[in-house]
């Protein structure tokens, strides 16, 4: 099935169930999926969107991205989800990449649009303060809308047809599209709710950015698909507002990144809010989870699982997660969703042994198309529907997949591979440490040296000596920093992955 059916159907099975909830305001599923058709026949005749047509998103947290999101697609376009954080050049990078034919935002981003090339925008304000649109190519949400149109805009729609234009975050240098068909996202929604035993009665908190894929899917696609209900957080500052949504809405599931949970565990909850908490399920993914998170975190709250997963946006994104019931592994990404195999290959790309380690393949229906305009990177990423993922793993007799770090980020130390995550994990168990990256330094005599950047707790203070004596026995002498350098913190992506490129 297609992502326009999916909405269509819990709209005819669930239609007057409420489906999103934000500050913005509500929506039924009928509702939902009424403003998704009239902005969908907007976007057809009067826009001039046609079929394979890019249309770029650029929006905070906020009902109207799902309903651009799904109109989009029932026009027969492409949705390109902008994120929110680039500056302005980054963005007419994608946008000129991307071939967007038309651009969804609003006047939060007001600085960055008077930047952006001559290209169609519509506001999702409705109305622009003062008089600051003045020219064409500027269009009204409210005034676009086509309310007089009843049905559905949309004709058959391929499954095999390119439904979402992905940018990865650009953590190497400039992001590539990653092409996610229909059937790429609708098999991953599937097979997550298998695992995750989604019902309509859940309640999910959405409070990561809407454009990454972790979010699209989890977040939008799933609880869509399974009738459930959004509460929509636009920012999580401040965090008493997280809580108090969390509460008020009777959140049953929790999707984040590793530093919310680590704030979670860290503070301090009256009684009787943990007394009528809902929460039963809460997912981690984007970034690693470190074990010493996931220990406090369970200490804390016994009866909420925290489930890790792993995945990349080049995999629609789910590939892994931690089991719902049965054993769930601290350290461990878990094992393959339903459909999805995995394996392990060594250098000349022959499968590697149980508890080996070499580089994570994955395979299943989850699997990008290719990257937009790369075909040589997508030939060199997909070989023989494998896609060779980059990151350095090893799978244990049970099947439980562990993640060593990234095939470009292995240092050679001495004539040994050595990977920083590795070190990494064992630095964050360290009561004073709060963050930590472990890079490669090059040295003329001595190749290569490892180097620690370390954020510590708040009025925490630790010497160099006791971080190395801390390390003794738990790593090998040769992975032990030599260099350590403190720092206040460390420049990451939007979902928390650390950017190295540039620590260095």
């Amino acid at each position: 099935m297609d992502l326009v059916h999916l909405l269509e159907e819990s709209a005819r099975k669930f239609s007057w169930r409420r489906c999103l909830i934000s500050a913005e305001g509500n929506y039924s599923y009928h509702s939902l999926n009424k403003e998704v058709n009239q902005l969908a026949f907007a976007l057809k005749e009067k826009l001039g969107v046609k079929k394979g047509d890019k249309v770029a998103i650029l929006l905070n947290n906020c009902p109207q991205f799902i309903i651009a999101l799904f109109a989009i697609l029932k026009a027969q376009g492409v949705c390109v989800p902008l994120n929110v954080f680039l500056s302005s050049n980054e963005l007419n990078y994608v946008l000129k990449d991307s071939r967007s034919k038309l651009l969804i935002s609003s006047t939060d981003f007001l600085e960055v649009l008077h930047k952006l090339p001559p290209k169609k925008v519509i506001l999702t304000d409705k109305e622009a303060p003062g008089e600051i649109f003045q020219n064409d190519r500027f269009f009204y949400w409210d005034k676009v809308l086509m309310k007089n149109r009843s049905g559905n805009p949309f004709l058959a729609i391929d499954p095999e047809s390119l439904a979402l234009l992905l940018y990865t975050s650009g953590t190497t240098g400039f992001p590539k599209g990653v092409m996610l068909s229909h059937r790429n996202i609708y098999s991953n929604v599937l097979a997550s709710v298998s695992a995750l035993e989604i019902k309509p009665q859940e309640r999910f908190l959405l409070l990561l950015p809407m454009f990454h894929s972790f979010t699209l899917t989890v977040c939008i696609f799933i609880p869509i698909y399974a009738g459930a209900r959004i509460a929509i957080i636009k920012s999580v500052r401040p965090f008493q507002k997280v809580l108090r949504s969390v509460l008020l809405n009777r959140i049953t599931i929790i999707v984040g990144i590793p530093q919310l949970f680590d704030i979670l565990q860290g503070i301090n909850l009256p009684a009787i809010f943990r007394m009528f908490l809902r929460v039963r399920v809460c997912i981690s993914g984007a970034a690693p989870l470190s074990v010493e998170t996931l220990r406090r975190f369970n200490e804390k709250f016994k009866s909420i699982s925290l489930l890790e997963g792993y995945g990349l946006t080049e995999s629609a994104p789910v590939v892994s997660l931690n089991p719902l019931r049965g054993l769930r592994k601290p350290g461990s990404i878990g094992l393959p969703l339903p459909g999805v195999e995995t394996k392990i290959i060594r250098e000349d790309e022959s499968e590697a042994n149980r508890g080996e380690t070499g580089e994570l393949i994955v395979k299943g229906p989850n699997i990008m198309l290719g990257y937009f305009n790369h075909p040589e990177q997508t030939k060199e990423t997909i070989k023989g529907g494998w896609l060779f993922t980059g990151d350095m793993a090893k799978i244990d007799n049970d099947g439980y997949i562990y993640i060593v770090g990234r095939k470009k980020e292995m240092i050679l130390v001495h004539g040994m591979n050595v990977y920083p995550s590795e070190i990494e994990n064992i630095l964050k168990t360290h009561p004073k440490i709060k963050e930590v990256a472990v890079i490669g330094k090059r040295d003329k005599s001595k190749g290569e040296l490892l180097l620690a950047f370390i954020v510590l707790h708040k009025d925490a203070s630790i010497s160099e000596k006791e971080i190395r004596d801390y390390c003794r026995g738990k790593i090998a002498n040769y992975k032990i920093p030599r260099l350590i350098e403190f720092r206040e913190d460390l420049p990451k992506t939007p979902t928390g992955k650390v950017l190295k490129r540039k620590l260095i």
